[in-house]
């Protein structure tokens, strides 16, 4: 199946992609296209036209602040896993990114693309909420920081408007004393996970958790306290995991309570 017809536009500034997305409600942003154009065949999307913001400079840029770890709209996911300096700020990343999709894939598609696409069955939505980042949004009224917790709203669906542009996200670093993880369970390497778990465990033994595959959005739930045999029953007390066709309700939820004690007890390793 092809594509429905639609108009591409390839701005070469900010400004020129704002002007585009706030002209026609319909457009979409093309950056990697890992999942949009999968959609564009199937005819699942249809948009009025492609704005490709592959043709403007300074959105590739990974750098390290005193915030934390930015990565620019055009970061791809293969770059960000391959720094070293993104590593030791926040190791969550690189943890994360190595169970995203294949080699091609994360060649191709970005990392706040990904984000941007709020799919829950993605890595870097719960990377992002678990640390409480941000998204840098642009458009012709001004740019503004979207926490997290304000940034996902549904499956596939944000607070992004439509004339707006994500330019950046900014993960949070890793703060002394602290210790994160990942792990998830997929049908085969590279397959949408079936459920994954990022853990965090603060300098002051805070536990929090996150989901993949679990829920409609980006879930983070507090687990201070909570002995090891019943942290997976507390999390699903948050969650809604269902029925697909990669796993059935009641085998995510096992998954879950495996995931978390297992994840929750290398976090608590890994503090530094």
């Amino acid at each position: 199946m092809k594509p429905a017809a639609f108009r591409y536009h390839r701005p070469t500034t900010p400004a020129e992609a704002w002007e585009a997305l706030a002209a026609d409600p319909g457009a979409k942003v093309l950056a990697g296209g890992q999942s949009l154009v999968p959609l564009l065949s199937m005819r699942l999307a249809a948009p009025s036209a492609l704005v490709d913001i592959n043709g403007i400079r300074g959105l590739d840029a990974i750098e390290i602040t005193d915030e934390g770890v930015r990565v620019g709209a055009l970061v791809r996911h293969a770059d960000l896993l391959a720094s070293p300096a993104a590593r030791e700020a926040q190791p969550l990343l690189a943890l994360a990114l190595s169970h995203v999709a294949h080699a091609t894939i994360r060649n191709r598609g970005t990392c706040v693309g990904s984000i941007a696409h709020a799919d829950p069955s993605a890595e870097l939505p719960a990377v992002l909420a678990l640390l409480g980042g941000s998204l840098t949004a642009g458009s012709a009224r001004g740019t503004r920081v979207i926490p997290a917790a304000d940034l996902f709203i549904g499956p596939l669906e944000t607070t992004l408007d439509h004339d707006e542009l994500a330019l950046a996200v900014t993960f949070p670093a890793l703060p002394a004393g602290a210790g994160v993880a990942y792990d998830e369970i997929a049908r085969r390497h590279g397959d949408y996970a079936m459920a994954g778990v990022a853990a965090l465990v603060a300098p002051d033994g805070t536990v929090t958790a996150s989901y993949v595959s679990c829920s409609e959005v980006p879930t983070v739930v507090d687990l201070t306290g909570v002995p090891d045999d019943e942290l997976g029953a507390v999390a699903l007390r948050h969650l809604d995991p269902v029925e697909d066709i990669h796993a059935t309700a009641d085998y995510r939820a096992h998954l879950v309570e495996v995931l978390t004690r297992r994840v929750v007890s290398e976090a608590r390793k890994a503090r530094a």
